[in-house]
């Protein structure tokens, strides 16, 4: 197969800036201004999703997308199997990586943090607001184990919709929410000539200092 050349393409970033001020020492609030913006953006599909980095088992770094289902000051939620390769990786090493890019507003956010469960009252409430086809996909699916055929995990879900048709669906043990907390967080706005704007955010003993990067 012959390689193509894409050496050529390359794109101009001149839609806005980034300075200090506009961080003002408090990343999380900073980071719902430009997720606000993300989300209000007509030609952005899913501001929420987010790569996550974890380190596997074998001891590579993998990076896949999830879906950021909540956030606050204290940190970025999301859910899914603990007993997928991304559970498993989690609980081999806590420490992860977090990525957000909205071509559209030529932006991206990097987060580095650790992260934990969050309790099982809040993911039990989450799982119970989900759509029935999902809560159903969680109980059939053991994700990331290899499967013979994809008829196997559609006679699955055909019983399990069969056995639950008039019964409560309760959110299986092995599925549930994660929290990241950040401990930085970095803000990159594209720029003319590739002179980018990044701003660094550091937790320092419970107070974020910043610092403008070399693009």
């Amino acid at each position: 197969m012959k390689n193509k050349d894409i050496g050529h393409l390359r794109k101009s970033y001149d839609k806005s800036k980034l300075s200090l001020a506009d961080v003002n020492f408090q990343p999380m609030e900073f980071f719902k201004l430009w997720f606000d913006d993300a989300l209000n953006n007509k030609n952005i599909e899913e501001a929420n999703a987010m790569t996550l980095t974890t380190l596997g088992l074998d001891n590579f770094p993998k990076g896949r997308v999830v879906l950021l289902k909540f956030f606050t000051e204290e940190g970025f939620i999301f859910y899914t199997n603990y007993k997928s390769e991304k559970g498993l990786s989690i609980d081999y090493h806590s420490k992860v990586g977090l990525s957000f890019f909205w071509p559209p507003l030529e932006r991206q956010v990097i987060i580095k943090g650790e992260i934990e469960k969050i309790s099982s009252e809040d993911s039990d409430n989450y799982f119970s607001s989900r759509p029935r086809g999902s809560q159903i996909s969680a109980l059939v699916s053991k994700q990331s184990k290899v499967i013979k055929s994809r008829e196997i995990l559609e006679e699955k879900m055909d019983l399990m919709e069969k056995k639950y048709i008039t019964k409560e669906i309760k959110r299986p043990k092995n599925w549930g929410g994660y929290l990241v907390k950040p401990k930085s967080v970095e803000f990159w706005q594209g720029r003319a000539n590739r002179l980018h704007d990044r701003i660094l955010c550091i937790l320092v003993k419970n107070s974020w200092d910043i610092k403008r990067l070399s693009p």
